[in-house]
């Protein structure tokens, strides 16, 4: 009987499985991955033209940030008024809103948030002296601008 022990010499390394690939290998996973991708692109299509529909808000309220007179507050309101994308039958009637009209106006597209006096109070500053208003009205007039322009809601 030949009885060779194996040495180590005669040992042979065993090859490595080819490497798995992060690929999805079925169509299925190509549809998923197709659906998501167009999801996104939607996704940030939509996004992106929210940014540039709010342009007049962003312009706006850094126009608040610098306002030195309020008395210029009246017509950067009604800019913005003038501004949103409105059906066209309201869009032509912006300019002409004044007292009541422009009241339910502000209040129509502001929600709650809007007090009950604020076209009053605006109209007031077209003839009120510069120093007409105490720091705490002026503060609160401001905040009020503010918070319309940030959240007034667009019908379209």
């Amino acid at each position: 009987m030949n009885s060779q022990v194996p040495s180590i010499e005669q040992l042979q390394e065993l090859g490595l499985p080819a490497p798995v690939s992060y690929w999805p290998h079925t169509w299925g996973w190509w549809v998923l991955l197709g659906l998501l991708g167009l999801g996104l692109l939607a996704w940030a299509a939509r996004a992106w033209l929210k940014w540039r529909r709010n342009a007049y808000r962003r312009q706006a309220l850094a126009r608040l940030d610098t306002l030195d007179d309020l008395r210029e507050l009246p017509a950067l309101l009604k800019r913005v008024a003038l501004s949103m994308p409105l059906a066209p039958e309201e869009q032509q009637r912006v300019p002409t809103l004044n007292g009541a009209e422009w009241q339910a106006f502000l209040q129509r597209h502001g929600g709650a948030d809007v007090p009950a006096d604020l076209s009053r109070q605006l109209a007031a500053l077209a003839y009120a002296p510069v120093d007409a208003l105490s720091p705490e009205q002026r503060t609160r007039l401001l905040a009020h601008c503010r918070t319309w322009v940030e959240g007034h809601h667009v019908a379209a």
